[in-house]
């Protein structure tokens, strides 16, 4: 008599879960038992809740995977719950997330942070009762405009149908749409190639830096296509209406999402098609970790997808330019350029005509008779920096070593990081008491061009005063980089100050901003308007007066490549307790063999670190990419177990941190 066999263990059905939690050693998937009352609404996509038994609580994640599980002699934890039915991360956001995490060293779960707005539930159910949204119809003259608009640029039409990777050299002028609104005929192009990818049946994702580039990209799209089918992502946006925005991109129905950094990651039905405005703008590079770039995002996203990407940008960055220089991306020029007048101006040696000479004075005059002028300076404030008049060093607070400044016209200095006054200062340097001002802000620059150009508007643009848009009446426009409003028309004539001051500040970066800063300022003149730049001579002074910012990028691109510094390699900063940093250093050099001998600059201590921490900079091509990181992202994770096992008590649990890319590398 043969023993019976025992039955096998019935299989369960299974949820495999990305846990919401910043610690690296939770970046995978976990697989939870379905319990039989959450079989239907536990679906891929969907929040939930879940145990974690280290920790003894419940935690939210996402639902990635259904599945089976294979019986196993130890029970799974069973899912707590299910926060929201609704299907929130679609497969293929997830995939984004987990490519651009890898890519980067860092947590899928932090990248879906930023793509995934909060919960809001009067949003949701909103949403869940309303009618699911139509495609939407794109007018036959609207098309046929947008076609014309393209057909500027040739290959651009053909290159957004296939799905090319495209570099668009932006038109630099203003375009008047309507009695009221001028716009940038870069937005005009955008909202062109946004509009012929909607009528294809196709969605469109379109990024720029800032509220400002998003409006004038909104006025564009009006009237072009179904307002509801364009879908605004801006932090501006209360939680209910972001939340909102994000539930349409879900939608199968085709979209047009314009929004900032995040929007990169927008989950939009049938992408065909993702912008990137003005990709060297710092406001694209996000501060959060794993801190990618929105650029690189879209890199990532365009070659999962298939999707044209378009970079656009009135300048070329190197990291664009290097991408254009091993045939990875296209470059697109305009059939026929029109390029703003850029004249250079050197400034005088009269102290009372410095910073703007006679030539640029009188062009600013004349300019005044019919309209606008831009006057672009460095700083905000009154006056930023304050010195010795005896020494001419800086004057520092004698409490806390800050800056000082002056606010206003006839205030006395006071520091700039505590804000104190003055009493009982003397210079560190050479003792003496005496103070002058040593540079003129946007509001001290605005009182002297008021007293220059008698009866005339003085209109300030800054972080303190912001403004969008200026009527085509004569005034002066002082504005900072960057806060330059629209003028109706364009300006009658852009007048560039400060550059040599501009060029001083210790970045690695700073002639390709200086350019980039520039060049959007002068794009915002009125055809055939001058624009002048004083102060600034050598070869980003020709890159302007000659509009040949892409030679400009090549020429930077390959002054970087024997120095191996970005973008010409890749650059990771790896800093943490100076054990952990050792560790992290000694298995690239195990498991990484393309590392050359001077891959590794430093450890060095970072100063004014309590407990002291170290920093070190490893170089590395970008055929070596995926190794470092994965070895990278090992070391953190090991780290971060290695604290959870105790370092002693008040010990962090992990003291390592890793950030690849990183622009302008400091140690």
């Amino acid at each position: 008599m043969s023993d019976a066999a025992e039955p096998a263990a019935p299989s369960r059905p299974i949820a495999r879960v990305l846990l919401d939690s910043p610690l690296p050693q939770l970046d995978r998937l976990f697989d939870y038992a379905v319990p039989p009352h959450l079989d239907t609404d536990a679906r891929p996509g969907v929040r939930v809740k879940a145990p974690l038994r280290s920790a003894g609580r419940l935690i939210e994640g996402y639902i990635v995977e259904r599945g089976v599980a294979e019986p196993i002699d130890r029970p799974l934890s069973e899912l707590d719950s299910v926060v929201s039915p609704v299907a929130v991360l679609p497969g293929e956001l997830y995939a984004l997330a987990r490519r651009v995490a890898d890519r980067a060293a860092g947590s899928a779960s932090d990248v879906l942070r930023l793509a995934v707005p909060k919960r809001m539930v009067r949003a949701e159910k909103a949403w869940l009762q309303a009618d699911p949204p139509s495609p939407p119809a794109v007018a036959a003259d609207a098309v046929r405009v947008a076609e014309n608009v393209l057909g500027a640029f040739p290959g651009l039409r053909a290159g957004i149908a296939t799905g090319e990777r495209l570099a668009v050299d932006a038109p630099p002028r203003p375009v008047v749409i309507s009695t009221e609104h001028t716009v940038g005929a870069w937005a005009v192009l955008v909202a062109a190639a946004a509009t012929v990818t909607l009528a294809a049946g196709r969605s469109a994702v379109i990024v720029v830096p800032d509220h400002r580039d998003q409006d004038q990209v909104l006025t564009a799209l009006e009237g072009r296509v179904p307002a509801d089918a364009v879908i605004p992502v801006d932090a501006r946006q209360p939680g209910p209406s972001r939340y909102a925005a994000y539930l349409r991109t879900l939608a199968p129905a085709p979209c047009i999402v314009v929004g900032n950094r995040s929007a990169v990651y927008a989950p939009a039905a049938h992408t065909g098609l993702v912008v990137i405005w003005d990709d060297g703008d710092p406001l694209l590079a996000e501060p959060l970790s794993p801190g990618v770039h929105a650029r690189d995002a879209a890199l990532v996203r365009q070659e999962a997808e298939g999707s044209a990407l378009l970079l656009l940008g009135h300048t070329r960055t190197t990291d664009v330019e290097r991408l254009v220089g091993i045939g990875w991306v296209h470059e697109v020029s305009a059939a026929r350029r029109s390029t703003p007048r850029v004249v250079l101006t050197a400034t005088s040696d009269a102290p009372a005509q410095a910073r703007i000479p006679s030539s640029a004075f009188t062009a600013v005059r004349e300019a005044l008779t019919s309209g606008p002028v831009l006057v672009q300076v460095a700083r905000p404030g009154y006056a930023p920096v304050v010195v010795c008049s005896a020494c001419r060093h800086p004057a520092r607070c004698v409490h806390c070593t800050g800056p000082l400044r002056v606010r206003s016209q006839g205030r006395p200095p006071e520091c700039g990081w505590c804000g104190r006054g003055i009493a009982g200062w003397a210079c560190a340097n050479c003792a003496g008491t005496e103070m002058r001002l040593a540079s003129s802000g946007s509001e001290r620059t605005a009182d002297e061009l008021g007293r220059a150009f008698p009866n005339t508007r003085v209109i300030l643009a800054d972080g303190d005063h912001p403004l969008t848009r200026v009527d085509a009446r004569p005034a002066l426009v002082v504005a900072t980089r960057g806060a330059e409003p629209m003028a109706d028309g364009g300006y009658r004539a852009v007048l560039l100050l400060d550059g040599d001051r501009m060029l001083l500040a210790e970045d690695l970066r700073i002639a390709e901003s200086c350019l980039r800063w520039w060049s959007n300022a002068a794009a915002l003149a009125a055809p055939g308007s001058p624009v002048l730049l004083t102060g600034v001579a050598g070869q980003v002074a020709r890159a302007l007066a000659t509009w040949t910012q892409a030679a400009y990028a090549r020429t930077e691109l390959a002054e970087r490549a024997p120095l191996k510094m970005p973008p010409a390699v890749r650059v990771a900063v790896v800093e943490g307790a100076r054990p952990s940093v050792d560790t992290a250093l000694a298995s690239l050099a195990r498991d990484v063999h393309e590392l050359t001998a001077d891959a590794v600059v430093g450890p060095v201590a970072v100063p004014g670190e309590d407990p002291p921490r170290a920093r070190a900079l490893v170089r590395f091509d970008y055929g070596s990419g995926k190794a470092v990181a994965q070895t990278l992202r090992a070391a953190v994770i090991a780290d971060a177990v290695q604290g959870r096992r105790g370092r002693g008590p008040g010990a962090p649990r992990n003291t390592l941190r890793v950030r690849v890319d990183v622009p302008d590398p400091d140690l």
